[in-house]
């Protein structure tokens, strides 16, 4: 196969060639990202789509490979830079754009070392255990989340084994292999649990550059105030708020948790906010219940935004030059459940709902709170979506997620 591209290739403008096949298989490799973010789930154009995306990596000319890398990059990640207008230094947008794709080029850039199909089978599932800078948002497997086809590494193993031994069988029976695609087939999707009480997800809309405004305060704690009682009102046992729905460290505030405190009476509360505690600030979680509140501090940090993945010598000067200072975030020990009417859920907030360390153990429930207003407008909630539906249905668990900007939803 990789010879009929060469051929093809040879009455082209090989570099032509190689643009083209670059970016037909990113298009590939991308596509159910943005189908999702308009509503379109059509499985069995993800399924082609994600099969033919893994078929081109395996069998394309090697230059095609780093473009295709460098497109997948882009075609995912465009929007890590979106953040960083908001640490006044926003003339780094656009380098962090090209910076991502550079890195996933050179990612996919491995498969290039080789022309053999198998070895680029082997290295393409190697490479699906490992994350960049920590930063774990690109899993293969995601391209089948919502296809036909399943999301265990096993289910990629089988798919990899199928798309490369027809390269090694004689004509007549060269397709036989891609047989072995049925034993990928999801045929019993696992079936979460909902958790017996009424919850309540608020979504708000509040803008990244008026969140934090002292100007806005009042109005946004009569926003979350109105919420908590049209949700009391309306029965709801929850009630869920967005990631740093309350823009200030609460435990500094003595008169809103006594509020929210007495309303936790009627209706038990889940908000996000900030901790300040011995001079380390905490992204986390306050649940109010039956007159007493918890704290549940993070436990998983996103890199470059709370913490930096890189060596000591280098950490204080990227987060003093390119983040104010603002990227020192410090975690929990473990991750945190709590007991609301009997039913135990996990602690997760924003980026930690897609990692695997959050579903460690006995999790049947999960409430996540997010802030997706540091990337709007783009498809990073889209994204984050189908990543905690991967996780989901890994793990056979039900994710209840309130979002500031988007995705509010029941996940499973």
């Amino acid at each position: 196969m990789i010879e009929k591209f060469q051929k093809i290739k040879n009455n082209y403008n090989p570099a032509l060639f190689d643009l083209l096949c670059g970016v037909i298989a990113s298009t590939f490799f991308s596509a159910f990202i943005y189908f999702e973010h308009f509503d379109i789930t059509i499985k069995i154009v993800n399924t082609i789509f994600g099969l033919m995306a893994l078929s081109m990596l395996l069998y394309m000319p090697k230059r095609a490979l780093l473009v295709a890398g460098f497109f997948i990059g882009l075609f995912w990640f465009y929007w890590i830079g979106y953040s960083f207008k908001y640490n006044g230094v926003g003339y780094m947008e656009p380098l962090i754009t090209i910076l991502f794709a550079i890195v996933y080029m050179l990612f996919f850039g491995i498969l290039a070392l080789t022309n053999s199909v198998a070895l680029r089978a082997v290295l393409l599932f190697c490479l699906s255990f490992i994350e960049p800078f920590d930063f774990n948002w690109l899993q293969i497997e995601l391209l089948f989340v919502e296809s036909y086809l399943g999301i265990f590494k096993y289910h990629l193993f089988l798919i990899l084994l199928a798309l490369s031994l027809p390269n090694y069988i004689k004509k007549r029976y060269k397709f036989t292999p891609l047989l072995l695609l049925a034993l990928t087939i999801n045929f019993n999707p696992p079936v979460n649990k909902e958790a017996p009480l009424k919850i309540k997800l608020v979504a708000t809309d509040i803008k990244q550059d008026q969140k934090w405004e002292k100007r806005n305060l009042s109005a946004t704690i009569e926003l979350i105030f109105r919420e908590i009682e049209d949700a009391k009102n309306s029965g709801y046992d929850i009630v869920v708020l967005p990631e740093s729905v309350f823009p200030f460290y609460m435990n500094k505030a003595p008169l809103i948790i006594e509020k929210l405190k007495t309303l936790s009476y009627d209706i038990a509360i889940v908000a996000g906010s900030l901790l300040s505690e011995e001079n380390m600030h905490y992204n986390v979680t306050y649940i109010f219940n039956n007159g007493h509140y918890e704290v549940a501090k993070k436990l998983v940090l996103v890199p470059f935004g709370e913490y930096i993945p890189l060596p000591k010598f280098a950490q204080k000067f990227i987060n003093d030059f390119f983040f104010a200072g603002a990227s020192d975030f410090k975690t929990a020990d473990k991750a945190t459940d709590f007991i609301i009417k009997n039913v135990k859920f996990r602690n997760a907030i924003c980026y930690e709902a897609t990692c695997q360390e959050i579903y460690e153990g006995n999790v049947n429930f999960v409430i996540a709170i997010s802030n997706n207003a540091w990337f709007a407008p783009s498809i990073e909630p889209t994204l984050q979506k189908l990543l905690m539906k991967y996780y989901a249905r890994k793990n056979k668990t039900t994710i209840y997620h309130s979002a500031n900007y988007r995705g509010t939803s029941v996940i499973k």
